[in-house]
């Protein structure tokens, strides 16, 4: 459907999740995928499906400086990319009574500052080379206010607002940087709180307008659209991927 063979991509947070869907997308679509993140084992896992001659670059986000090296580290070993994919991120659950400086330090430097500084270490060679794609997965948390994640919210705003303010920056050059909100979607951080909590994501799923979950594929198709030339006139756009949920006021699902 997107043909995006010869293309360069770096995908953050490949190791699982919406991160692995949107690497396994990018390499059927013929790019060649520098995969990252913390885990060398789930890497090397995704890596071993891939046919485009995959990279991986080990790297943790939370450290000082991480963005800034890893994006020297991608230009070393490969050269100048074509797309960019911002996955890597934590979640974070705490009441604002609970919510500490040093919980809203590590939030902050994954989901904001090594975000940004990657993609700062990566878009000039965009620049250079007359255009590229960087995506950045945000949140519904960025829309819908949500109850005890005021320090996770807040890093989703600001990665709204960078997009939009980077994409000012960089369109002259070609640069197209887009955000995606992924509503809830299927991983295993949420099979934790099906054990914990009964009941729980059968409630959350009948908030959805579709009536389903989403899973990784679901966002990876989007990024594949933003990836590729289909996209070409959008840039600075925040989409939300989540089935109706943040804008949609959806209806109880009807018992038969």
């Amino acid at each position: 459907m997107y043909e995006l063979t010869d293309k360069l991509a770096v995908v953050s947070g490949a190791s699982r999740g919406i991160g692995e869907a949107s690497a396994r997308a990018l390499d059927r679509a013929g790019a060649r995928v520098v995969l990252t993140g913390r885990t060398l084992a789930d890497l090397e896992r995704v890596a071993s499906d891939l046919k485009h001659d995959p990279v991986i670059l080990q790297a943790d986000l939370s450290e000082p400086k991480a963005g800034t090296e890893l994006g020297r580290r991608v230009i070393e070993r490969v050269g100048p990319i074509d797309i960019l994919v911002n996955n890597a991120g934590i979640p974070m659950r705490r009441s604002p009574d609970l919510l500490t400086e040093d919980d809203f330090d590590l939030v902050f430097s994954i989901n904001v500052r090594s975000l940004l500084m990657l993609t700062l270490a990566l878009g000039p060679g965009m620049a250079e080379r007359g255009g590229g794609s960087v995506i950045n997965i945000s949140s519904i948390a960025s829309l819908r206010g949500p109850v005890g994640r005021v320090a996770y919210a807040g890093t989703k705003g600001a990665v709204d607002a960078m997009t939009r303010a980077l994409a000012a920056d960089w369109g002259e050059q070609g640069v197209r940087v887009n955000a995606i909100c992924p509503g809830l979607i299927a991983t295993a951080i949420w099979e934790k709180d099906r054990a914990n909590v009964p009941g729980l994501l059968e409630q959350l799923e009948d908030r959805i307008a579709l009536k389903r979950w989403g899973f990784g594929d679901d966002i990876a198709d989007v990024v594949l659209f933003f990836a590729s030339d289909a996209s070409r006139y959008m840039t600075g756009e925040v989409v939300a991927v989540d089935g109706g949920m943040a804008r949609v006021n959806s209806p109880p699902r009807v018992q038969s």
